[in-house]
């Protein structure tokens, strides 16, 4: 007869899995979503390839929030809408009448009215996320154990506890609940709402959950990694799910709506339910932007495992990134959160993930230097995942930073990221004496990567991040210690004909600890690897300005 605490094991286990399954799926469709279609030129200013051949071209300064016209081909239906993050309403970039044989675009006109209608609604996503904690309650209750026995008294106990650290299993901590906070920041999203009200009714949804979800005492490394690092990783989905809508690179109109919902599910939800109602399609006013979808092995070269077990020397690599927003596109403003991000996810036949990261500008400008430099800095949001066999750490953060290119000549191109802030993160041992063995603590970060770009030959990308967990605002397990991380990673790629490509990559990653009971340890682990990778522009990402 299984135990209680044998079934919560196979059901976390479970759960890691179908929280797992959109981030698959999108490294399964995204760099396809994403990607030119064949036959057209992945730079050329202003073209968006759709099956009905639509063309973006950006407003004149004097229309509202430089929402861009949408220019059909005579003849062509405009079936879809586009809208941008105003609070107060959604604002139609596109009259819905076909333009002119010319070409000519409909300057879009403000009505308050016509917003009134079709502005976002505060209940349905309200409706929404208790409606899917009701259920998640009750599928907890009848199949994990006597924790989700949810009464009046256990909610008004709750209300008067002290929050407190838990440490349920880590995926579940650290993926499990940024995931179904980013369901609740997608189903705000796409009812309409605007980014901070989205963040707002994710952090809502949390509190919720933590009071009348459980009748466990509430937890403060659940409300960061759900309420806020659940919304960044939110709206990093939700901008993909819309670009893939928006551009598709020659999808049709039905798979454009599979690949959006397998990387944004509320999306999918909310645009299958209610129709019309929230059919618009948030604009990407023309991002420049950057994927690219790697398959490939990695051997290791370096390893010393300290107390992990059960490591694999080769393993299987899928990785898809993206950098959404680049610098220096004419005409780009950054007046909306995560109008610039970037985005990576790993998948690993070792260990499930070796990674997921999100990172996106909160606040922020574009500026430049001279005629050859053009950047953009503020604040940033970020989420962190890593997992490379020896041990694993996730933070949500917020840091100070820019990205910036310099272009010297047409011929070259230097592009990097620079910052620094400080998140709340947990670290610990995979495959150690307990999954519950981890620890909690406010961690000073840092980050800098660097891409030399050749033309559209080649190019070469450099990383580092490191961290430090300390023990303020640490879990109560009597650990006291303090953990450093540094991760770092080269790689080169060469083009071979068209998006197609071949990279090699080194990563490298070690942890140093020290704990009061248990002394210094260490942990590290290098890898090496070839992957063919499928780019999604030519050139890697450079922005030509000149």
């Amino acid at each position: 007869m299984p135990t209680p605490a044998s079934k919560r094991r196979r059901l976390y286990r479970s759960l890691d899995f179908w929280a797992a399954r959109p981030y698959l799926a999108l490294l399964a469709l995204g760099a396809f979503a994403l990607a030119p279609a064949p036959g057209v030129h992945a730079r050329e200013p202003g073209l968006v390839e759709t099956s009905a051949a639509l063309e973006l071209k950006s407003a004149p300064a004097s229309r509202l929030v430089d929402t861009p016209a949408l220019v059909l081909a005579p003849g062509l239906e405009a079936s879809q809408r586009y809208y941008d993050d105003i609070p107060s309403s959604w604002v139609a970039a596109q009259s819905g009448k076909a333009a002119s044989a010319a070409g000519t675009a409909a300057t879009p006109q403000r009505d308050w009215w016509s917003d009134m209608a079709i502005r976002g609604s505060y209940a349905i996503p309200a409706a929404e996320i208790l409606g899917f904690q009701f259920l998640l309650n009750r599928f907890d209750k009848a199949f994990v154990g006597p924790e989700f026995n949810v009464s009046a008294s256990s909610i008004r106990r709750n209300l008067r506890s002290k929050w407190v650290v838990d440490n349920d299993p880590y995926q579940v901590n650290q993926l499990g609940h940024p995931y179904a906070g980013s369901i609740y920041h997608g189903l705000a999203r796409s009812a309409g709402l605007n980014y901070w009200e989205s963040l707002g009714y994710a952090f809502a949804g949390s509190f919720v959950w933590e009071i009348a979800g459980e009748t466990t005492t509430p937890s403060k490394n659940d409300q960061i990694m759900t309420g806020i690092g659940g919304s960044f990783l939110g709206e990093a989905l939700f901008r993909m799910a819309s670009l893939v809508l928006e551009q598709g690179g020659g999808l049709s109109p039905q798979w454009r709506e599979v690949a959006a919902a397998a990387i944004s599910p509320p999306t999918g939800l909310n645009r299958l339910a209610f129709g019309d109602r929230f059919a618009a399609i948030y604009s990407s006013r023309n991002a420049e932007y950057y994927s690219r979808l790697a398959v490939g092995v990695s051997s290791t070269t370096q390893n010393a495992p300290g107390t992990a077990t059960k490591l694999k020397r080769n393993e299987g690599l899928i990785d898809f990134a993206l950098d959404y927003g680049l610098p220096g596109k004419p005409g780009y403003t950054y007046q909306r959160p995560f109008d610039h991000f970037t985005f990576q996810a790993t998948a690993s036949t070792a260990n499930g993930f070796e990674n997921l990261v999100t990172r996106g500008l909160l606040i922020g400008t574009d500026y430049e230097l001279g005629s050859s430099y053009r950047g953009v800095w503020g604040v940033y949001g970020g989420f962190d995942y890593f997992a490379p066999q020896l041990f694993r750490i996730s933070s949500t953060s917020l840091s100070i930073g820019t990205t910036g290119e310099w272009r010297p000549s047409p011929a070259f191109a230097m592009q990097g990221t620079i910052g620094t802030g400080f998140g709340y993160a947990g670290v610990g041992t995979i495959n150690g004496t307990r999954d519950t063995d981890y620890h909690y603590g406010i961690a000073p970060q840092a980050l800098l990567s660097l891409r030399a770009i050749f033309s559209d030959r080649a190019s070469f990308d450099w990383t580092a991040r490191e961290y430090f967990v300390s023990n303020v605002a640490s879990d109560s397990f009597g650990r006291g210690g303090h953990d450093n991380i540094i991760r770092g990673d080269a790689s080169f790629t060469v083009r071979v004909h068209k998006q197609h490509a071949i990279a090699v990559k080194y990563l490298w990653n070690r942890r140093d600890a020290n704990y009061p009971v248990l002394g210094d340890r260490s942990q590290t682990r290098a890898t090496v690897g070839i992957f063919y990778t499928l780019l999604g522009h030519d050139r890697f990402g450079s922005t030509d300005w000149r």
